[in-house]
């Protein structure tokens, strides 16, 4: 049996030791990229909050409604931050038509909405799906000088586990601009729909 050289082996152990090196550096270098794609990652709030609604308005009534869900699912399936949810709270504001805005003072709202959102999460309720209506079955009609849409929004709330269905009626009224805004809502069984 043959020895190695002292030199022979110094040699070895530093190019084993380089070599750990640098695959200690790679796998540092592609966790920290992992890291940066994640942090580059919106959360679903992040993303509702991201548009811009005087130049992104949505264009139709369903697209109005859905916009509507959008945040009341960040209200009540996400964890919100306060200022979140006061961001989130104006958000939904934006699509408020002014009658509702102005009956619905903005601290007074806020304060609702707070305590409507920790009462859903306290009974632990989440929203499931949300099925909106299709645009063929808006109903459009005028009234006082004021067009106006009817479209229906039925939820799956889960509670508990158990699963239950929720159907809402919103009434939008197209303002100056042409835009769609939510004039108030009622629960289907309480419309009437020759109202």
């Amino acid at each position: 049996m043959k020895t190695l050289k002292k030199s022979t082996v110094r040699t070895i152990i530093i190019f084993l030791i380089i070599v750990l090196c640098i695959i200690g550096y790679y796998t540092y270098l592609s966790g920290r990229k992992r890291e940066t794609a994640n942090d580059g990652k919106m959360t679903t709030v992040q993303l509702i909050l991201s548009r811009d609604l005087a130049n992104d308005y949505p264009p139709t009534v369903k697209e109005v409604i859905k916009y509507y869900v959008d945040i009341q699912k960040c209200f009540y399936n996400e964890e919100c931050t306060d200022e979140e949810v006061e961001q989130l709270g104006l958000k939904a504001r934006e699509l408020y038509d002014d009658e509702l805005l102005a009956i619905n003072e903005e601290s007074e709202n806020l304060l609702r909405l707070k305590a409507d959102i920790a009462s859903f999460k306290a009974g632990k309720k989440q929203i499931g799906s949300v099925a909106v209506a299709s645009s063929v079955n808006v109903d459009t009609f005028q009234e006082d000088g004021y067009e106006f849409s009817r479209i229906q929004c039925t939820y799956s709330l889960i509670e508990n586990g158990q699963s239950s269905l929720s159907s809402t009626v919103y009434l939008l009224r197209r303002d100056e601009n042409r835009r769609w805004k939510i004039y108030g809502w009622d629960l289907s069984k309480n419309v009437n729909p020759t109202d």
